[in-house]
């Protein structure tokens, strides 16, 4: 990986910085949010496509998009896959509090052998991670505490259905 370019002189010495988030955003113009917005809509465009949108030729967007991935702008591409066709018609948020040996590297352990868990993140505030997941039914999301309530160190679970997608993150385009 590529590290971003600057020599800064701090007290006669010069260092190679790694950039913070800040310059890493500072140095997207508006054609990489051009791009950044389209890709957000449909990450299959041909490179074509995408320079119809940022008025560049197919090369030149390629080349762009090649240097927001190598710099992390661009963490990846993915299929959004409807957990329906797998037989899972319900989702939840499941908050959890852990006791004290169970921190975020034994969480990660833990749903790494989950499939059901579609998100796992650390939070703050009363409960310490909060876990998205889609299961069959009723019965299945109970299986889903039981489980996690067994193998997880998890003292409280609190937990919400959702009744409907609204959008958001997957839907949005963000291009700050």
């Amino acid at each position: 990986m590529r590290l971003y370019a600057g020599l800064h002189r701090v007290s006669h010495v010069f260092s190679l910085a790694i950039p913070t988030e800040t310059e890493l955003n500072e140095v997207m113009d508006q054609i990489d949010r051009a791009i950044l917005g389209a890709l957000q809509r449909d990450a299959r465009l041909s490179f074509r496509e995408l320079g119809a949108h940022a008025n560049l030729s197919a090369n030149a967007v390629a080349e762009r998009v090649r240097r927001l991935v190598e710099t992390g702008v661009i963490l990846g591409f993915k299929a959004q896959v409807n957990p329906a066709a797998f037989g899972f018609h319900m989702s939840a948020y499941i908050d959890v509090k852990t006791g004290a040996n169970s921190g975020p590297e034994e969480i990660r352990k833990l749903v790494r052998e989950m499939p059901e868990v579609r998100r796992a993140v650390w939070t703050t505030g009363d409960f310490d991670f909060t876990f998205e997941v889609s299961c069959k039914d009723q019965a299945d999301l109970v299986r889903i505490i039981e489980f996690l309530r067994a193998n997880a160190g998890i003292r409280e679970t609190y937990t919400r259905l959702i009744c409907m997608e609204l959008g958001g993150a997957d839907s949005t385009v963000c291009t700050y």
